[in-house]
Order: structure tokens, then C-alpha cells, then sequence
């Protein structure tokens, strides 16, 4: 596998010269049997794990336990952790530790400590009761959530530095495949146990919590192992600081300067574009849930649909991204991404004005999640294409952040929105959303990606 220079940044091609290697689709699809790709299926399950655990399967658990409604919305500030990121990301990307690094290099003893802090912590949450423990529990949450932002920080720059330009739409692939399943047994997997733990008793126990707990924090062992088998990417020469002030300069501000001096005025329009792309699938995701609801159909009929069709076709869609993004290049699929996205909105506008129609919903809820893997797995690759591998922790965990800062932002208003226009025209609002984004990957197609001087 090939490996890119510490003196370059790991590139994709431009709009105007997006010419991949030439590959028969045998070859193309070949990629997914490789060790990488199966290293990162393994270690986006160990990623994907944490987030539902301290956020809506931990809601769940408190609920049940009797704690009010209002402090379990507070509790949901946890999940602001993963939103600034950034801020410690330089640390992951320059600081060694002492004698992990040494024995596993810089990306995998970052990777291991922070796998190791998730474990502990979910054991943490698993021996508090909420009803006599909830500091605790909530301590140990944010114990969980620093873990896991920064196993993906690390996890994000190991995967860039492992494989070439070429191959990272493939590899950002299998990452979402083993993470979207992972998110699975976090939510579903561990209502399962807690409930054959619990068997006849009703009401709360907290011993059935307790053991799922555990088996979440046995399953963070599959990372781990992945970890300590996999191989070191090829190091990359540090600076040498002299004192603080230019350790400093070192890790936090050179990577944000090697950004702007490569795409001086143009920045603008790569973080806009960033910022947006998802923004038709954020917005309109926030009141999907409700509307499921409005229209009549039952916990049953969306769990169904939403974690087998929904899964299978996300899932779908981000293999297909990544091959399609390997033949025809990121900027191509990426724009299509787009397209599919905001017309997908569309369909859930039709929905609407059908009400209780069980087969609409597969074939919406199919055909958005296809369209959110397609746009996934391409716009995964172009923000590894914008990243060097000499800043890739940071400038790749700034990129992750601010996608979701201003959709969530908006996101906000959707319920007002509803409420005075309804589903049909909200629906249609966000998918109206999508046509700013056709412009930004237009104009961004025309930027060469540049390499590191």
C-alpha cells in the first residue's frame, strides 16, 4: 500500500483534472477484500459504539430509572463534547505518550488510550444506580464521550495516513459499515440484554442495566485488539520546538496557517461548502421521528423499517459512494450526493399527503438512506482529500466539527417551522435547503486540491 510522503498532503483530484486511476469494476470492488478495509470495518464499530450509550440509550435508562425529563435534556450536553473536538486535537496529532508510544507509535497509542478510557468508563456507568448515583453516572458519561471524540480524532488521522488519495472513499466506507452497526448494538442491542437479564421482574432493575453495560464495555475489546494487531502508519518527522511557545505554533497554529496558505481566498469556500453539505439531511432528520408519529404508524412498523431497510441501504449506498468515488472521482459522486440528498426530502413530502402507507415509507426511507451513504462516503473522501497527513488529526477533526455546527444550529426552528406550515412544506423547505450546496460543490470543483509544499 502506498504511502504519502510527510511532505504532501493527501490529495484528491479537481473538478477540473478529477481523472482516477483508470480500474475495471472488478478491480474497483477489490478493494473492500483488503486487510485496510477490513481493519477500519473493525475499528468504526469500536467508534460508533460510545455515541448512543451516553446519549439516547443512556436517556432511555434514566427514564425508566424514574429521573425527570427536564435534567435528562440537560444530560444530553454531553454529546457537545464531540463538537469541540478540535480544541485537543492537537495534542493527539504531535503529543507521544510515555512508553505507548514508544511500543505502538503515535496513532495507535492515542487509539488504544482512548479505547481503554471508553471501557473504563462504561464500567463506571454500569456499577452507579441513577436513582442513589447520578453524579457519577454523569462523570463516567463524560468520561465515555472524551474517550470516544478522541479515538475519532486519532482513528480519523491513522485512517488518512494508511492508504493513498484513491483509496479513501473505500475505506471510509467500511468505517461507516462498522459504525452504523455498531450503533445498532448500542441501541437496540442493549435494550435486548437488558431485557433477557431482567426476564419476568418488572419494573427498573438495575442489575439488567448493569449487565449491558458491561457487554458494551467487552465489546470496546474488539477495537482494542484491532489496535494492537494492526501496523503503525509510515511516521511522519516532527518539528522540532525548541520551548512551549513553539510547541505551540507547532501544533495549533501551523495547521490551521498550512490550510489558509494553501487555499489563500478559496478557504472560504471549501469551509462553506463543509459547513452546508449536510444540511437537507440534518434539518429534515430532526422531525422525521414525530412525523412517523403523526402519521400513525407504530414503534413496530418504524423500528422495522428505520434499523433493516434503513440500515441495509445506507449501507448500500456507502459502498456504492466509495466505488463510484474510486471510477468516476470524489467531485462527480459528490455532487451527485448532493442531488439525491435534497430530492430524498422530496419523497417524504409525497409521504406526507399519503398518511399510514407502509409501503411508502420502505421505499422512502430506502431511498434516503441510500442517498445519505452515497453522500457520506464521498464527502468523507474529500475531507480527507483536504487534509495533509503532516496536520491530519487536527485539520481533519476541524473539518468533522464544523459540518454539523450551523445544520444543528438551524435544526432547531424545525418544530416552529412544522407547526405553522406543516410536513408537506417543511419537507420541501429543507430539500430547497440542498440547492445552495449544488452551487458551493460546483464552484469548489473548480479549486485544485493542493498538495503540501
Amino acid at each position: 500500500m502506498t504511502h504519502i510522503s510527510s511532505s504532501q498532503a493527501v490529495s484528491a483530484p479537481s473538478a477540473a483534472k478529477d481523472t482516477p486511476p483508470r480500474r475495471s469494476w472488478r478491480d474497483t470492488w477489490r478493494v473492500y477484500r483488503e486487510p485496510a478495509s477490513w481493519r477500519m470495518l473493525a475499528l468504526g464499530f469500536s467508534a460508533g459504539l460510545p455515541l448512543l450509550l451516553v446519549l439516547g440509550t443512556l436517556s432511555f435508562w434514566l427514564r425508566e430509572a424514574g429521573i425527570d425529563r427536564a435534567t435528562i435534556g440537560y444530560l444530553s450536553w454531553v454529546g457537545l463534547v464531540y463538537a469541540f473536538k478540535w480544541l485537543w486535537s492537537p495534542l493527539v496529532d504531535h503529543l507521544p505518550l510515555p512508553l505507548l508510544t514508544r511500543w505502538l507509535g503515535r496513532r495507535r497509542s492515542w487509539l488504544l488510550l482512548s479505547q481503554l478510557l471508553v471501557m473504563a468508563g462504561l464500567v463506571g456507568m454500569a456499577f452507579n444506580d441513577p436513582l442513589t448515583s447520578l453524579r457519577p453516572i454523569v462523570w463516567c458519561a463524560l468520561a465515555v464521550a472524551f474517550g470516544s471524540a478522541t479515538q475519532d480524532i486519532a482513528l480519523d488521522a491513522f485512517r488518512i495516513e494508511s492508504a493513498d488519495a484513491d483509496r479513501q472513499a473505500a475505506l471510509a466506507a467500511t468505517y461507516q459499515t462498522g459504525y452504523r452497526l455498531a450503533m445498532i448494538w448500542a441501541g437496540a442491542g442493549v435494550l435486548w440484554i437488558a431485557a433477557r437479564t431482567q426476564g419476568d421482574a418488572t419494573g427498573y432493575l438495575h442489575n439488567a442495566w448493569q449487565v449491558a453495560y458491561c457487554a458494551m464495555a467487552a465489546s470496546m475489546l474488539l477495537g482494542v485488539l484491532t489496535v494492537l494487531l494492526s501496523r503503525e502508519p509510515a511516521p511522519r518527522a516532527l518539528p522540532a520546538a525548541r520551548n512551549a511557545a513553539e510547541w505551540l505554533r507547532h501544533a495549533v497554529v501551523d495547521p490551521f496557517a498550512d490550510f489558509i496558505r494553501r487555499y489563500r481566498w478559496q478557504a472560504v469556500l471549501i469551509l462553506a461548502l463543509i459547513a452546508v453539505y449536510r444540511i437537507s439531511d440534518v434539518v429534515m432528520g430532526i422531525m422525521a421521528n414525530p412525523f412517523y408519529v403523526d402519521m400513525g404508524f407504530t414503534k413496530d412498523e418504524v423500528a422495522a423499517v428505520t434499523k433493516v431497510f434503513g440500515v441495509v441501504m445506507t449501507l448500500a449506498g456507502a459502498f456504492l459512494g466509495g466505488a463510484m468515488s474510486m471510477r468516476w472521482g470524489v467531485m462527480r459522486v459528490l455532487m451527485l450526493g448532493a442531488v439525491l440528498s435534497a430530492a430524498s426530502n422530496l419523497l417524504f413530502a409525497l409521504l406526507a399527503t399519503r398518511g399510514h402507507d407502509l409501503t411508502g415509507l420502505v421505499l422512502v426511507v430506502s431511498a434516503d438512506n441510500l442517498a445519505g451513504g452515497i453522500a457520506s462516503a464521498a464527502f468523507i473522501a474529500y475531507l480527507s482529500a483536504l487534509t495533509n497527513v503532516q496536520y491530519s488529526a487536527t485539520q481533519y477533526a476541524l473539518f468533522s466539527s464544523m459540518m454539523l455546527l450551523a445544520p444543528k444550529w438551524i435544526a432547531g426552528f424545525s418544530g416552529v417551522y412544522v407547526d405553522a406550515h406543516g410536513y408537506a412544506s417543511f419537507f420541501i423547505a429543507t430539500a430547497m435547503l440542498g440547492l445552495p450546496v449544488l452551487l458551493l460543490v460546483w464552484a469548489a470543483s473548480k479549486v485544485k486540491l493542493q498538495a503540501h509544499d
